[in-house]
């Protein structure tokens, strides 16, 4: 691969890397599964990278991919089936730290959000990203109608969770 190419991914990279962040905080529990999907996410970015035609924005083309692995992974660990290590390229950029504590106003939020399905934390997850729903349907690959109708049941699924006494 050419430098230029890998200058390329690291700078978009690190321009979009709170988006990966909000997925493996979404998708994980605990900071070293964090660091882990991070990981893993950014792995896959760089070997679907050469296949980035720019058709779309890159923040768009990486929550796909991004939502794509998180999703098949979580599914995995669910099956309990055990990942591959990756013995590759070292770290393209460096993560931030992830200060959980800034985050403690947004607990019961992700607690919520964490006992949805994989799609629905997909679609949640975009929503709260101020995404529209074309992008959000272009993303998830459904149509634009479906994601506002599965929003709208879902956000009747999370008022019920987070207020189970309806009060």
């Amino acid at each position: 691969m050419s430098e230029n190419l890998e200058h390329s991914f690291v700078k978009q990279l690190k321009e979009n890397q709170n988006i990966i962040h909000k997925i493996c905080r979404l998708y994980t529990a605990g900071e070293d599964a964090h660091k882990d999907l991070f990981q893993e996410i950014t792995i896959q970015l760089w070997k679907a990278f050469p296949k980035f035609r720019g058709d779309s924005k890159f923040s768009t083309w990486a929550y796909r991919v991004a939502l794509n692995t998180a999703i098949t992974l979580y599914r995995k660990s669910k099956r309990n089936i055990a990942t591959v290590e990756y013995e590759g390229r070292q770290h393209f950029a460096h993560d931030i730290e992830y200060n959980y504590e800034e985050e403690e106003q947004l607990k019961l939020m992700y607690e919520a959000v964490y006992q949805l399905n994989d799609i629905e934390k997909a679609l949640v997850f975009m929503y709260l990203e101020d995404k529209d729903y074309t992008e959000i349907s272009e993303t998830l690959g459904i149509s634009e109608v479906n994601a506002r109708v599965k929003m709208n049941r879902i956000k009747g699924k999370l008022k019920k969770i987070l207020n189970p006494l309806g009060v």
